[in-house]
């Protein structure tokens, strides 16, 4: 077959464009022809003979709205010209225009703007204005994209409950969750003092964008309080970050250690004892299954995508984010015995080895093979 794949970007360094290399890679082992149509393509795929790149660049558009909008007219008029030289068209939401034969959908955008934690709700100037604009307009390009596809892939439980809420048929929906990579996140030893991480204590580990309520990392921060002699390390951007100085109003400043964006979560990961991730609004948490590769026990949130995979042998999913004294119960459960947290790391292991790259991108090509021969 010869498949098109069009999305922004195709490459390890982004979450979904990751999902993107790992599906194209597979398509390349069993032969098939790949068109690749983005903005940034990762080098070894544009060198493979059986691959053909379309760069459209939009970068230079001053806007996330303008360059969407720019990259999804410039590629829907490329497939119009070269649809008969497809077999099968694989796109990511509302990334262009017309019909095509896969939609694997990261984020819905409807969904988005109902919650209580956008931007939009929480700020009231140009910038919350300009993020309501881009959800709303984003919102109802993505419904005409789901209506004109023959097949949506949902990462998540959590987005399959979006797509139905906005009328997509349940027929029309497979759910394929995203992987990770088995190598990089496992269990293994790690130096804290190389680190730069405090020793001898009981460590757990947050990661995300500190800059927003979305992941709760206040949350975090008041139940650690009646977690006692626990410390928390959060990876994650601290500029025009509230959390640093709400970690200091609460006396945890000598617990809370922030280490600004790093790009070793792979080895913090190993170094500590377990992973707190209770996000508001979450479609697919990556982080969730790198965590459980690593060993670590979770803890979540429902509303977090991603929690589905998470077990009572290996962490806790708690039903409401915002329940302190909840996620305070949950610290005091996994850290109380050493041994019985071991186990949950085993677990954790066990769980996520379900879940490698090759598992998810071969059930994506099982969807192509399946339509790209009617």
């Amino acid at each position: 077959m010869n498949i098109a794949f069009v999305t922004h970007k195709f490459g390890k360094g982004d979450g979904q464009g990751r999902v993107n290399y790992e599906v194209v890679w597979e398509a390349l082992r069993r032969g098939h022809r790949v068109t690749l149509l983005a903005g940034e393509v990762a080098d070894d795929l544009r060198e493979h003979p059986l691959v053909t790149t379309v760069l459209f660049p939009v970068a230079h558009y001053p806007s996330a709205l303008l360059q969407n909008h720019f990259f999804a007219r410039r590629t829907a008029r490329w497939l119009k010209t070269h649809r008969a030289e497809m077999d099968f068209i694989q796109v990511n939401g509302a990334i262009t225009f017309g019909t095509t034969d896969l939609n694997a959908v990261h984020f819905v955008h409807s969904a988005w703007l109902r919650s209580p934690v956008h931007t939009a709700w929480l700020r009231r100037d140009l910038s919350g204005l300009y993020q309501w604009l881009y959800t709303f307009w984003n919102a109802r390009l993505e419904r005409k994209a789901f209506a004109d596809t023959r097949c949506v892939v949902a990462v998540s439980e959590q987005v399959r409950l979006d797509l139905l809420k906005i009328g997509v048929p349940a027929s029309k929906i497979r759910v394929i969750l995203n992987g990770v990579d088995l190598d990089e996140f496992c269990p293994g030893p790690a130096s804290r003092q190389e680190l730069a991480l405090p020793e001898g204590v009981p460590l757990a580990f947050f990661a995300g964008d500190i800059r927003t309520p979305r992941k709760n990392l206040d949350t975090v921060l008041h139940s650690l309080v009646d977690v006692p002699g626990v410390h928390l390390i959060v990876a994650g951007s601290v500029e025009g970050s509230p959390y640093p100085a709400l970690s200091d109003r609460l006396g945890l400043t000598e617990r809370v250690h922030f280490l600004g964006f790093r790009r070793d979560i792979a080895d913090l990961m190993r170094a500590a004892d377990l992973f707190v991730f209770p996000s508001r609004y979450e479609t697919y948490g990556l982080v969730i299954l790198e965590a459980l590769a690593s060993g670590l026990p979770l803890i979540t949130a429902r509303t977090a995508g991603g929690a589905e995979v998470v077990t009572p042998e290996c962490g806790v999913v708690l039903p409401d984010p915002n329940d302190a004294a909840a996620l305070t119960a949950a610290f005091h459960q996994i850290l109380a015995d050493p041994e019985h947290r071991t186990c949950m790391g085993r677990a954790a292991r066990t769980e996520a080895e379900k879940y490698g790259w090759n598992h998810m991108a071969c059930e994506y090509l099982a969807v192509a093979e399946e339509f790209g021969g009617r």
